[in-house]
């Protein structure tokens, strides 16, 4: 008898995420590759009866969240290979394969921070060498598990929109003060992108109300956490868009041609501190 899941709507979304990376996994032309994740997703669907199906995911999130993570990915296997004893730390994980894709050197600390409901899903169902911290972000003790002597990633992928008021730059400060050196990578959301993905139908199944981002690249190198802009890619004109299905891919192309309107999809902001 499947035992169900009991995860509220923003825990929800390490599901939704997953099952995007799953379905690109099974595509003709799979962006991210991660055979992982769909492997999870079977997995958690036959042991609880959880129905993906409901989450309504749709083309256009599959292709973006399969190319936001990739680009990502390869921020962090950059600075690992660059630094074989930095840290990394993923915050709000979800049931991200992230450590499997980029398979870090062997000095390499990883740690995963996600709520508790969360991280108790990765020790069933995901086979990590990372360390887990079962934590709400945006409080400070759980910090203090983290080395500070060494170079550390810090990756914030799909966290932004979903944390209350300003504590995501607070979050960040916090971290970026701990570490010696470092970077930051995260996808951008820019306010207006924000408030509509309350109407984006797969965040909409899960009743979430998202509203937190920000528009100009260069607002967090004022948020006293010592960092700087090294890059901002806007993924509407990234080559992987050219393995995006029609009409995912025409409209994208079309958005390309405007800085302001690829703005509001996604784009991933790179920072050094």
């Amino acid at each position: 008898m499947p035992s169900p899941l009991r995860l509220d709507p923003v825990q929800e979304t390490a599901l939704l995420t997953l099952y995007a990376r799953a379905l690109d996994s099974k595509a003709p032309a799979s962006i991210l590759g991660d055979t992982l994740a769909a492997a999870v997703a079977d997995r958690i669907a036959g042991d609880t009866g959880y129905d993906f199906a409901k989450l309504k995911v749709k083309p256009s999130l599959i292709a973006g969240t399969a190319l936001r993570a990739a680009k990502i990915d390869d921020v962090v296997r950059r600075f690992t290979a660059t630094h074989p004893d930095a840290v990394v730390v993923d915050l709000g994980c979800g049931l991200d394969t992230r450590s499997a894709r980029c398979d870090p050197p062997d000095g390499v600390g990883w740690y995963d921070v996600d709520l508790p409901e969360v991280t108790d899903l990765r020790r069933r169902y995901l086979p990590d060498r990372t360390h887990l911290i079962a934590a709400d972000v945006t409080e400070p003790g759980w910090s203090q598990a983290l080395p500070g002597d060494r170079p550390a990633v810090i990756v914030a992928e799909g966290l932004l929109p979903f944390l209350p008021g300003g504590s995501f730059p607070t979050t960040i400060r916090r971290l970026t003060t701990r570490f010696p050196t470092g970077e930051l990578v995260l996808n951008g959301y820019t306010r207006f992108a924000a408030w509509a993905m309350k109407y984006h139908p797969s965040i909409k199944a899960l009743g979430i109300d998202a509203a937190q981002g920000f528009d100009d690249p260069h607002e967090p190198e004022h948020w006293n956490a010592g960092l700087t802009l090294v890059a901002e890619q806007l993924l509407t004109r990234a080559p992987e868009v050219a393995a995006f299905p029609q009409p995912v891919r025409a409209l994208t192309r079309l958005l390309a041609h405007s800085t302001a309107m690829s703005r509001q999809g996604t784009r991933v902001l790179h920072y050094r501190f």
